[in-house]
């Protein structure tokens, strides 16, 4: 059987399944979206590197393993084992966790903080057993499932994942984190997270997206897909942290449907996993709307990590920013693939790009490909792209005081990491997402020791003069 037919036949299988389990309890309207997804996933298929917005990154890893979807099973967590992903407040308020294992609500190890009146965060599959129409509204309303496989085959397995409302004019100062636990397998297994995120005219809202990995390293499939919806006049934080293990592939999707003077920023930090996709799609549909797409990407090891940016601005006087970097080391691959739209309608749009990388090593490798796109005529649009090494003298420096080499490489990293987070606005996301960084970062800076070059052993002398 051809690699491509053996491929398909094995998600068809999955798929059957899957409907016929699912089938007492699904309406009839998402049964439709469903079918109509996979009909689209199977007319696709997987992209390959002949596609241009595919060429950097391969799929055959993904292809050549046999996924099956996650059995439902009894959660083998306690509330303390997720301590070591615990969100917390300086002044000890609670914080609302939704925690999801292999994909599947789990009610047990969630826990709901001082939330305001009206505000609803709960399972996705519960609220379309229980307000159908409200979900209905806007699920698979704003995600392109004609362009995008992946897209296409999150839809057709779509059963669970984060449900967020929040009503006109409420803020929810604190942000809800949103966990997503990947288990090890005795086989490879596949999970299809979706969420759905509205915040209405002139509220206000955080939402954490957090993937991490328990168990064996054994390879493990996340397909997500976030659909946000921010209506007029309205302010929202997103926060997508990837740091499952390195046997993993996670590919993820933001859809972001933005109104009138709507303000969006989208953080990714990007830390784990062999093999990852990150696509971004903002669409500032309202005229006055605001877009801030900042990233960091940390790669190492054989690590993949491709980043996917289209930006549209689809009405006038509208803003966006998009801030990548990356740091790479070992013989990790990056991508970075930024695409602006400007449509004719857009006149007055303001739009930057820029990406920034470092690599570690001679064998660590960025393709990086900033794109325009401009179809109107009254427009201030700018990119960019830059790649180098840690400066050795800014290391010579730090290293000539008295600190070590390890300390000193993690602190300049630190400060080109430090750039993504200062974006943040100040509070637990932020001081959550910073201790993952650093973690991280601390790894590479051990790792990343230099060459032992002559240039590096001239310096090793003055060092222990100093010393």
């Amino acid at each position: 059987m051809p690699v491509l037919a053996a491929q398909l036949e094995s998600y068809l299988e999955n798929f059957t399944d899957f409907a016929r389990a699912t089938a007492a309890e699904t309406p009839q309207w998402l049964r439709d979206l469903r079918d109509a997804a996979f009909a689209r996933f199977c007319e696709a298929g997987f992209p390959t590197t002949h596609e241009e917005d595919w060429r950097f990154t391969s799929l055959a890893a993904l292809t050549r393993t046999p996924f099956r979807l996650a059995p439902a099973a009894a959660s083998p967590f306690t509330v303390s084992d997720l301590a070591a992903w615990r969100m917390e407040d300086a002044a000890a308020r609670p914080i609302t966790r939704l925690v999801f294992i292999d994909g599947r609500f789990a009610p047990g190890l969630s826990t709901w903080g001082d939330l305001p009146a009206g505000v609803t965060v709960n399972s996705l599959r519960k609220e379309i057993q229980h307000r159908p129409a409200a979900v209905a509204e806007h699920l698979g309303r704003y995600l392109d499932i004609e362009r995008d496989a992946f897209a296409a085959l999150n839809t057709a397995f779509l059963e669970d994942g984060a449900y967020v409302h929040v009503p006109r004019g409420v803020a929810v100062e604190q942000p809800i984190h949103l966990l997503f636990i990947a288990t090890a397998g005795e086989s490879p297994v596949m999970a299809h997270p979706r969420n759905l995120i509205v915040v209405e005219d002139e509220a206000q809202a955080t939402v954490v997206e957090d993937y991490v990995s328990s168990g064996e390293e054994v390879p493990a499939f996340s397909n997500t897909v976030t659909e946000l919806v921010a209506r007029r006049n309205s302010t929202v934080a997103h926060i997508m942290i990837e740091r499952e293990h390195f046997k993993s592939f996670n590919f993820s999707t933001l859809r972001i449907e933005q109104a009138r003077s709507a303000n969006v920023s989208s953080h990714s930090l990007l830390l784990g996993g062999a093999l990852l996709r990150n696509n971004v799609h903002p669409v500032l549909a309202g005229e006055g709307a605001e877009c801030l797409i900042n990233g960091l990407f940390l790669g190492s090891g054989r690590q993949h990590l491709d980043n996917y940016m289209l930006v549209e601005h689809a009405s006038p006087h509208c803003a966006s920013r998009q801030f990548y970097n990356g740091i790479l080391d070992d013989r990790s691959h990056g991508v970075f693939h930024g695409r602006i739209v400007v449509h004719k309608v857009a006149q007055k749009t303001d739009a930057k790009q820029t990406n920034r990388n470092l690599l570690l090593t001679d064998e660590a490798q960025i393709d990086t490909k900033p794109q325009l796109e401009i179809y109107a005529d009254d427009v201030k649009c700018t990119h960019g792209a830059t790649i180098g090494q840690i400066e050795e003298n800014a290391l010579f420096y730090l290293r000539a005081r008295g600190i070590g080499e390890i300390e000193a490489r993690r602190l300049l990293l630190e400060a080109f990491a430090g750039e993504c987070l200062d974006r943040m606005k100040p509070g637990p996301a932020r001081d959550y997402s910073r201790a993952v960084i650093e973690t991280r970062l601390l790894g590479l800076a051990r790792a990343a020791r230099g060459a032992d070059t002559v240039a590096d052993q001239d310096r090793a002398r003055i060092f222990e003069e100093v010393e």
